[in-house]
């Protein structure tokens, strides 16, 4: 579904990527790795079409390097983007209406995901807690009935017990949808629970890829400290 070869992106004069390679296939969910700093939010930038880049980059055979942010999002990559970045001043139920495209994600799909979006519907999005809101920017990209889910440190800052309330979402997402999922998260023994592949980034440029399993615990301290 998503076939990146030799991927570079600058932000001006500066390169931050120098060959990043990964493919995603339908239904697969992929673990995006590596120290901070390494090229990951890059990579999900040049992915969304959010920086300028070079390489092979296509998506259900179209080249994304001719595509607009909002095009590669109608092609169906949706984005939970580092951070949340929920509308504060809208309602939950605005927040999740507001880029709603047709298809099996709904209202009432999403807040059977996470019930607590649905008690909140009318509440402003800035009145809710950290957790809430990264429920509610999931709950979002949802909305727009995606093929490929991107998840940019989707537990990063949240409690335990909302961490795992997350895992658990994106756990049923994966047995329950043929939706693609990219991951990207510092939490290795919940990306090996749930992905089937990783790529491992160091520099900007991929440096390992393979399944899960073979993962072993000599790469993942020399390449991504764990």
């Amino acid at each position: 579904m998503l076939d990146v070869a030799n991927l570079t992106a600058s932000y001006g004069v500066s390169r931050a990527l120098f060959g990043v390679d990964l493919r995603i296939g339908e239904g697969e969910v992929l673990a995006l790795m590596g120290r901070n700093g390494m090229g990951k939010t890059t990579t999900v930038k040049a992915i969304c079409r959010m920086i300028a880049s070079a390489g092979d980059l296509r998506f259900d055979g179209q080249d994304l390097h001719r595509l607009t942010s909002d095009a590669a999002a109608r092609l169906g990559i949706g984005l939970v983007p580092e951070g949340r970045r929920c509308f504060r001043d809208l309602s939950v139920r605005e927040n999740l209406i507001v880029a709603a495209r047709p298809g099996p994600w709904d209202m009432d799909r999403v807040t059977a995901l996470f019930p607590r979006l649905g008690e909140r519907q009318g509440q402003n999005a800035a009145s809710l807690s950290g957790g809430e809101q990264q429920m509610l920017a999931i709950g979002r990209a949802l909305m727009t009935n995606p093929r490929l889910l991107i998840l940019d440190e989707a537990t990063e800052g949240l409690a335990p017990i909302i961490r795992q309330e997350i895992w658990a979402a994106i756990a049923r997402l994966k047995s329950e949808t043929g939706m693609a999922i990219l991951l990207i998260d510092k939490s290795l023994k919940e990306l090996s629970g749930i992905s089937d592949r990783a790529v491992i980034l160091q520099r900007g440029s991929t440096v390992w890829s393979g399944p899960m399993a073979e993962l072993t615990p000599d790469i993942s301290e020399k390449l991504i400290g764990v």
